[in-house]
C-alpha cells in the first residue's frame, strides 16, 4: 500500500509554494520522496521558504517568475527541466483574493484576479502538458475553492475565476485523460493559516461563523490540503479524472448545519 503514495524520484512544481496551503502542499510532496520546486514573484518568500525547509531537512528548489507571464514561465520551467528534470506534477496553487464590492471594483482589479487565478493555471498548464502526454504520465493539480460553487458577498473576481479554474480543470481532463495525464482539483474550505490568522480570535464574527457552520467544528489545517494533493498526486488517484476534492469539513455538505441544533 505504501507503494501507492511514493513519490521518489518524481518532479513536482507548487506555484506560490512558499507560504500557507502551498508550502504545506511542497512539503507533503516532498516528505513522500518528491523532488520539489516552488516558484514565487517575491526573492525574500523564496529565501525564507527555502532556509525553513532546509532546517526540516528538505532540499527545494526555487524559482523567481511570474505565472502570468508566458516568457518568464518558459523561461522557469526550461530551468527545472535543465537542473532538475522534466516536471511530473504540477500544483496551480499561485492566486489572490480581492474583498471588493461589484460596483466598488475597478475593471482593472477584477481583470488581474482573473489573470492569476484563471488564466495563469492556463499558461502553467499548457507549458508542462505537451511532456507529460508524450510520456504518457503526468499530475496537474489545480487549487480551486469553495467558490468554484458558490458566490460570495465582494469576491465576485475570485468567485469567478475558481469557477472557472474548476470548469478548466474538467475541460483538461476531456483533452489529457486519454494519455493518462490526470487533471483534478482541490477546493480548499477555511483553513488555518498566518492570512486568516486576524479573523480565527475568539468573536471574531467570521470565526464564529466558520465553527457553527463546519460540522467538523473545527477550522482546517494546511496539511489538510496537503495531504489531499498527495493522494490526487500518488498512484492511488490514476482513475481520478477531473473531480474537485473539497477539503472542508463537510460545510458544503451542510451549510445549514449549526453547532448545538443538529448535534445528538
Amino acid at each position: 500500500m505504501k507503494e501507492l503514495f511514493e513519490l521518489t524520484g518524481k518532479v513536482s512544481l507548487v506555484t506560490g509554494g512558499t507560504h500557507g496551503i502551498g508550502m504545506a502542499i511542497a512539503r507533503t510532496l516532498a516528505k513522500a520522496g518528491a523532488k520539489v520546486c516552488v516558484n514565487d514573484i517575491d526573492q525574500e518568500k523564496l529565501d525564507n521558504c527555502k532556509k525553513e525547509f532546509q532546517s526540516e531537512g528538505i532540499d527545494v528548489y526555487t524559482l523567481l517568475f511570474d505565472v502570468t507571464d508566458e516568457d518568464a514561465v518558459d523561461k522557469g520551467i526550461s530551468q527545472i527541466e535543465e537542473e532538475v528534470g522534466d516536471i511530473d506534477i504540477l500544483v496551480n496553487n499561485a492566486g489572490i483574493i480581492k474583498r471588493i464590492p461589484i460596483l466598488d471594483m475597478p475593471v482593472s482589479d477584477f481583470k488581474q484576479v482573473i489573470d492569476i487565478d484563471l488564466v495563469a493555471p492556463l499558461i502553467m498548464a499548457k507549458r508542462v502538458a505537451p511532456k507529460m502526454l508524450e510520456k504518457r504520465e503526468g499530475k496537474i493539480i489545480n487549487i480551486c475553492s469553495m467558490m468554484s460553487v458558490y458566490g460570495r458577498n465582494s469576491v465576485s473576481a475570485y468567485a469567478a475565476a475558481k469557477g472557472g479554474l474548476k470548469l478548466l480543470t474538467q475541460n483538461m481532463t476531456c483533452e489529457w485523460a486519454k494519455y493518462n495525464v490526470q487533471v483534478n482539483g482541490i477546493g480548499p474550505g477555511y483553513i488555518a493559516t498566518a492570512q486568516t490568522a486576524p479573523i480565527r480570535v475568539g468573536g471574531h464574527p467570521f470565526n464564529d461563523l466558520v465553527m457553527t457552520r463546519t460540522p467538523a467544528n473545527r477550522w482546517g489545517e494546511p496539511s489538510d490540503v496537503g495531504n489531499a494533493a498527495l493522494f490526487l498526486a500518488s498512484k492511488a488517484a490514476d482513475f481520478v479524472n477531473g473531480q474537485v476534492l473539497y477539503v472542508d469539513g463537510g460545510i458544503l455538505a451542510n451549510f445549514g448545519y449549526v453547532k448545538g441544533e443538529n448535534d445528538l
